[in-house]
């Protein structure tokens, strides 16, 4: 009888929730299983992984297979690096006291990186929240009044201009000596 480790799908349409399973191979994928060993959820940011840490070791010493899911949610929670270091301590390389050491410094650097995914993900959503007004603000209707006198200026400004103009060019005549 080949057993699996595998993903048995709960929760209504496009809304996903699974179960961690083992079970018979040939059995339907949410059919009838032997041990439920956790769940997961893929609709939150960092998805929700419940999972019995002891049993699915014990399920992968007994030597049933993970699917290629179930074996990276494996992964991501430690069991596998878990079978890794005491498969070590099986072949001698090191004692118990050392594998559970190195597990658990992994672990807790582990845990705090995915306290920190979490939370730049809350203060992203917590970014896309943040209030801007729809409307826009209307320009104020300018008076007549004040049109003219923005416009009267311009109109003064232009006889002065043409008077320095004519300034400069008589002072250049005087200073040019005529041919006699």
């Amino acid at each position: 009888m080949a057993v699996k480790m595998r993903l048995q799908r709960h929760g209504s349409k496009k809304r996903p929730f699974y179960f961690i399973v083992v079970a018979d191979g040939r059995a339907p994928r949410d059919g009838k299983f032997i041990q439920k060993i956790g769940t997961y959820n893929p609709l939150t940011v960092p998805a929700t992984i419940q999972l019995d840490r002891q049993k699915a070791l014990e399920w992968l010493n007994k030597g049933a297979q993970p699917t290629d899911t179930v074996h990276r949610i494996l992964s991501f929670k430690g069991v596998l690096y878990l079978k890794h270091l005491l498969r070590g301590v099986k072949l001698g390389l090191f004692d118990d006291a050392t594998a559970m050491e190195k597990f658990q410094t992994w672990y807790a650097a582990h845990e705090t990186k995915i306290a920190s995914t979490s939370d730049t993900h809350k203060k992203a959503e917590a970014a896309k929240k943040v209030y801007v007004p729809v409307a826009k603000k209307v320009a104020e209707p300018v008076a007549v009044e004040e049109v003219a006198e923005v416009a009267a200026p311009v109109e003064e400004a232009a006889p002065v201009a043409e008077a320095s103009a004519e300034a400069s060019v008589d002072a250049s005549a005087e200073e040019t000596p005529a041919a006699e």
